[in-house]
């Protein structure tokens, strides 16, 4: 795996990060918080935070941000980690956007509609990637991208078909990660996987390759129900 697409898919992989702004209240010092995001077709973080939050009083006098995202699990000093720089954009219609993100985190659905929340994408700068122990490396912005593919736009048809598989296999790929749920659920797939909530936790399945168009991707996601259930 390229170190462009391992950023892009520890970033998949990943649920929460530290966002740092400037801050307003102490100028020239970093403020940092945690914040949920996903990605979008571009791979961009999207973030929904309040307009009453520090940090979107700080986006809103310099997008200027990072998020830091760090691989779970093992020694944190030698888990690979991503630091992405770049500058915060309001989402006046996020239109597919939104879909994207209340698939992943429902309960935002709620506040969302009560509350003073805003979509920002993160639009990239450059990324400094830790691979491992000294594995440290910049990665461009344009080496970021994800190829060109006709999924982005099929995605919610995709996720449909792949639930319509039987719940029996879906509950037999979660197994291969010592992992027995009772609901499951295709809530996202992409060029580089494609992730299922599982009993309330969200499980993130990689592609071993990236697959940009929507039959491939939707047939290697099938290929990997199939080859769990057979086992």
């Amino acid at each position: 795996m390229n170190l462009a697409r391992e950023a892009r898919c520890l970033l998949r992989a990943g649920r929460h990060a530290v966002l740092s702004t400037l801050s307003q209240a102490l100028p020239g010092y970093p403020f940092g918080s945690v914040v949920p995001y996903v990605l979008d077709a571009q791979a961009y973080p999207i973030v929904l935070v309040s307009r009453l939050a520090e940090h979107t009083r700080n986006i809103g006098a310099d997008p200027r941000v990072s998020l830091i995202v760090l691989a779970a699990g093992g020694k944190v000093q030698e888990n690979a980690r991503v630091t992405y720089l770049g500058r915060a954009l309001r989402l006046d219609a996020p239109g597919v956007v939104e879909n994207r993100y209340l698939r992943f985190f429902p309960a935002a659905c709620e506040y969302r509609s009560q509350l003073d929340f805003d979509f920002f994408r993160i639009e990239p700068v450059t990324l400094r990637v830790i691979a491992g122990f000294a594995k440290a490396h910049w990665v461009s912005r344009e080496a970021y991208a994800p190829p060109d593919g006709d999924l982005a736009a099929r995605e919610e048809a995709v996720v449909a078909q792949l639930n319509s598989l039987p719940a029996q296999a879906l509950r037999a790929l979660c197994g291969d990660r010592d992992n027995n749920p009772q609901q499951v659920e295709i809530i996202g797939i992409d060029c580089d996987g494609f992730d299922m909530r599982a009993d309330g936790d969200i499980l993130r399945f990689d592609f071993d390759r990236c697959m940009p168009g929507a039959d491939e991707a939707c047939a290697a996601a099938e290929s990997k129900v199939r080859s769990a259930r057979a086992r």
